[in-house]
Order: structure tokens, then sequence, then C-alpha cells
């Protein structure tokens, strides 16, 4: 029985050990996979459909091989379509054919080509111009470089990148935008082949060969015992004499003299160890050949739940994007103020932001003492991407120095006009000291971007402008008082003061001669606004503010000689009628929804000199 047992064992043992082998050398399926794209050479651009990427499940790795520079870049499927819509371009796609689920590619024909390019530069001549129902494309347009791209990857004659991405995301692919895409392109799929029961069938292998040869051993013993004698005493022994060595030599090599029984056990219990090492090489210590136990996926920290209502649309920029924009966005400001260059600023800046920074530089270049201005943060602290797929498109951002608590928070908005453009600082402003920032959406939700016309909040982000003007103008006497917070405006507070200052100078050399007005009205730049959480927004909108010292005597001139400012913007030191001198108000307010209990209230400002200009 031991013996049956034993075989029994050891057929087990071959059998799991074969197994456990076989899976991770005959049957061990290919751990990838890689699908040629059937592209057109000649077009510029390529564009893999995000279901492209994900028609094998595991990670992807993308390979694009051509002459010279390659690029690729991944973000979301909606741009790049809209960025690609004034250029033809190979779309890979997924698609059906003969019944089965097949990569193809297909030539997107241009859609639509943005105004700043739709007029030519030069007659086009009537054998090169396309034919009626024909598209024309724009020259070709660079890639690198688009703030709608999450990531974007150079390289030379072969670009190979790894991607794991989501069903709305797509991967751009091309040369410079002027020479043709690279045509050979494919996608290699990483292959899931672990075979997490070798190594138990090995090692059950191991373990059933163990109780084989305990089982065989123990066999043997049991038939030894059962072939000696049981109830018989020992038979008396014979009588032993000396043997000479001439007789145990000449035994020896009859045979007479044999090996006892025991080293054979010893053999056998010795091919054990070998036989469980061996089991032990091939099973190795990879976890391909191991079931995984626990939760592989970290559990999340817990935090408050923001749901984004039914329709809306992704927001417009990552995180990270948001960063890097920014970062590009100080940059160049950065560059633009040592240059005193505004074309260098007017590649990232824009609306009051550049038209403040323009007039800076003027001054700066005829007065060395003049200041520079506020450096724009490359960081963001709280960020409110709107979520939309149209343009244009804003998000606000604000930045507070942790580490320098003497430097007050900066709030800016960027906006982009058209996908063809990059994001552009078009408001920004320091915050009040006793700002209180309103709830907002998490930076991978969004906001919606509240209409100039809006209805829904205390006032429309339209009549913004025009309210703060009145609320300057008459204080506590403003039909908007109630629903405005005053007490905590520090703005129109140093404004007035400022006033004040400069009449009170003005009158003690011109007191009779002259009169010094003010005034103040909506800028000219159109006000963006982003909802809040309580249905409020944050709207960012221009005032300006006008000086203007003004003779009443025809005898008397205003002079302006001792004000290098002024002198400098408007040319003259001194003018029979006056002057007046615009500065521009960049302001961001929240402003609650209707029904509200809370008041419209300053959330941060800036102001520089806009102008100076001599009366008619």
């Amino acid at each position: 029985m031991r013996f049956l047992l034993a075989v029994v064992s050891f057929c087990l043992a071959l059998l799991c050990a074969a197994v456990g082998v076989g899976q991770r050398t005959l049957w061990l399926g290919p751990n990838s996979h890689q699908e040629q794209f059937p592209v057109e050479a000649s077009e510029k651009y390529t564009l893999v459909d995000a279901a492209v990427l994900g028609y094998l499940p595991g990670g992807q790795t993308l390979i694009a091989r051509g002459e010279g520079d390659l690029f690729a870049a991944y973000g979301r499927t909606s741009d790049m379509v809209a960025w690609l819509a004034d250029a033809s371009y190979n779309h890979v796609v997924i698609d059906k054919v003969d019944g089965e689920k097949k990569i193809v590619s297909t030539v997107v024909d241009a859609v639509v080509v943005p105004e700043e390019e739709a007029e030519p530069t030069e007659e086009v001549p009537a054998e090169e111009a396309p034919a009626e129902g024909e598209t024309q494309d724009v020259p070709g347009r660079n890639p690198a470089g688009s703030d709608l791209w999450i990531a974007e990857f150079v390289d030379t004659d072969s670009l190979i990148q790894t991607f794991n991405l989501p069903s709305d995301m797509s991967v751009l692919i091309s040369a410079d935008g002027t020479k043709p895409a690279p045509a050979d392109i494919s996608a290699k799929w990483t292959l899931d082949n672990t075979t997490p029961m070798a190594g138990p069938l090995m090692v059950a292998g191991g373990i059933f060969a163990l109780i084989g040869v305990v089982l065989y051993i123990l066999g043997i013993r049991h038939m030894r015992r059962k072939r000696g004698p049981r109830r018989r005493g020992l038979p008396p022994l014979p009588v032993t004499e000396p043997l000479s060595l001439a007789e145990i030599e000449e035994a020896e090599g009859k045979g007479v003299i044999s090996s006892t029984p025991e080293k054979t056990e010893r053999r056998a219990l010795v091919a054990l160890p070998l036989f469980l090492v061996s089991a032990l090489v091939l099973s190795g210590c990879s976890p391909d050949v191991w079931p995984q136990t626990g939760d592989q996926t970290p559990t999340p920290t817990p935090t408050p739940t923001v749901i984004a209502p039914e329709g809306q649309k992704a927001p417009v920029l990552l995180e990270s994007q948001a960063t890097r924009v920014l970062t590009e966005i100080s940059e160049a400001a950065a560059a633009a103020d040592s240059s005193l260059d505004a074309a260098v600023a007017g590649e990232r800046l824009s609306g009051p932001v550049l038209e403040a920074r323009s007039v800076n530089y003027t001054l700066r270049a005829a007065i060395a003492e003049y200041a520079a201005p506020s450096a724009v943060p490359a960081n963001w602290t709280i960020l409110l991407p709107q979520a939309a797929d149209t343009w244009p498109r804003s998000f606000l951002a604000i930045y507070k120095d942790d580490a320098d608590t003497t430097i007050p928070p900066v709030i800016m908005m960027a906006t982009q006009a058209t996908p063809w453009d990059n994001y552009k600082l078009i408001y920004a402003g320091q915050m009040e000291a006793a700002a209180v920032v309103p709830g907002l959406a998490p930076a991978n939700i969004g906001a919606t971007l509240v209409n100039p016309d809006n209805q829904f909040l205390l006032v429309p982000p339209q009549d913004l402008a025009a309210m703060y003007v009145d609320i300057i103008e008459n204080g506590e006497n403003s039909e908007y008082a109630e629903i405005y917070d005053l007490a905590g405006d520090q703005f129109r507070g140093q404004l007035l003061t400022k006033r004040q200052e400069s009449l009170d100078a003005f009158n003690q050399t011109a007191a009779g001669t002259g009169e010094m007005t003010f005034a103040s009205e909506p800028g000219a730049e159109a006000p963006v606004a982003l909802a809040t959480l309580d249905s409020g927004a944050i709207v960012a909108v221009t005032v300006n503010d006008t000086e203007s010292p003004r003779s009443i005597n025809t005898d008397a001139v205003i002079r302006i000689g001792e004000n290098p400012v002024l002198t400098t913007l408007t040319g003259v030191t001194e003018a029979a009628t006056g002057f007046k001198t615009t500065y521009g108000n960049q302001l961001f307010f929240y402003v609650p929804a209707q029904g509200s209990t809370e008041q419209i209230r300053l959330l941060g400002y800036s102001s520089s000199i806009l102008k100076s200009e001599v009366l008619p």
C-alpha cells in the first residue's frame, strides 16, 4: 500500500511540475502585440484616436520612425480636433472591416481657416487654386508649444513613447508642421502573460515528491521487518576466528563483503533536496508565477464631494497644464520687464495687463528710477479652470506665498482666444488683506463661464463696472450701497485719498487760475466671470479713473515740468488748456446670486497709469 501511495505521489509530483513548467515555457503567451498604422505619407499631421490606443488592454507604446525631428503630444481629443480644423490630417481610428474591428486610417479635410490666415498675402494663380468644392490647407503650423497639449515629446529619427491614456485622449504625431508626418507609425501593447498558478504547481510538485520519498522509505522499512523472525529467538552466533589480511582481500574479490543497505537510503534522501532546489530554481522569484493577494490599488484619501452639474464639460486644462502655462507667462513677463520690450510681453500678456506694462516700459526707458511692475507668479495655490470645449476659454488662478507672509496674494485671469493661440494673462491684481475667497469647484471639475448679461447675479457682469463707478463717486449714497461691502473696500479709500492729495497739491499753485476734476468710467475690456459653488461668480472688470487739471484763466498755463511721468507721456512741460491723465484699474469682485444675503465684495485690484494727453 505504501508503495502504491508513493507511486501516486510521484505521478502527481511529475504532473504538477510539468504543468507549472509548461505554463512558463510551452504554453506561455506573448507579452506584447504590435500593429502598424496604414497612414497616408503626404499628410503633415497624424491623429491617433483614443479608441486605437485602447484597442487592446494594457500599456500603450507608440512608435514613430522617420527622418529628422519627430514630434508627438497627447491631449483631449476635442482640443486636438479643434487645433487641426484648418488642416487636413490622417485620422487613425477603429472601424469594422468585414465584420471585424480593425485599425484603419482616413484623411480628414480642412473645415475652417482662421481669419488671420484666411486672407492671402498674394494672388494665387488660377492653375494653383483649389477646384470648386475642395478645401485649401493653411501653411503648416508647428504643433510644438501649444497650451492644448497635456505633454509633448520630441526625438530624432525615432520616437518611442509609452502611454496609458483614458478614452477621451488622443495622440498627435507630426514633424514640424511643414514636412509630412512620419509614415512609419505603429502601436505596441503590453499583454498580461502572467501565470499565477505556475509557482504553486511547481511547489506542489515538490511537496508530492517529498511525500512520495517518505512513503517509499517507509515501505522499504516495513518490507524488511516482515522478512525477519518474529517470535523465535536469535540463533546462536557461530564461533569466529581471526581472519588474515589475505583472506579479507580474497573475500572482497569474490564479493563476499558487500555494502550495507543504508547507502541506498542515503541516496534517496540526497535526491530530495536536489529535487526541491530544482523546483525552486524553475519557479523563480518572479511575481508573474504567483497569485497576487491583497488590494493592489492605493486607498484614496477622502475629500469633500463636489458633483459636476449634468451636462457640464470637462475643465479646459489640467493642473499640470496650468502650472506650465503660468510658468511660461511668468518667464515671458520677466524677459519683457528686463528688456522693456512690449512685443515680448505680447507673446503671453494681453488686454489691461499688456497695456499697463507697455506704458511702464515707456516710462522706465525715460526715467531710470521708475519702478518695475510686479512679477507674475509662476505657480498657483487655487486654480479654477473654465469647463468648456469652445473658445475663448479662461482660467482663474490665485497664488499665495506661504514662505513670505508680507507678500500679498495675487489673483489672475488668463484667456485663450482660439485653439491656435496660447493662454495670455489679461487681468492681474493683488488681493485685499481681508478678502475671503468664496467656495470654488475643484480644478478637476472646473466652473462654467457666466454670460455678461446673466440676470441671476445681484448685478450682471456687464453692469458691474458701472455699478462700481457709482460706488466710487457716491459711496454710502449710491443706489448700490446696500448690496456692496463698502467697509472691506480698501481700493476706494486709497483712490479718494490720492485724489485729495493731488487736489491739495494743485491748489497750492493754481488756486483761482485753474481747477482739477476727477471722474471714473468703465473700461473697454470685456468682463470675465467664472461661477462659484454658491451660484455666484468671480468677475474681473476694468474701471478707468481720470485726473484733469485745466486752466480757467486765459492768461494762465498748466505746468507739469516737475512731473517726469507726465512730461514723458505728453512730450510737453506746459499747456494753456490743461491735461487729462488716465489710470487703469483691474478689479476682481465676488458677486453673489440673486436672493443671497451676502454683499458684493472686492477681492483684489491693481492700478497703473495708462496715458496722459493735452486737453483740446
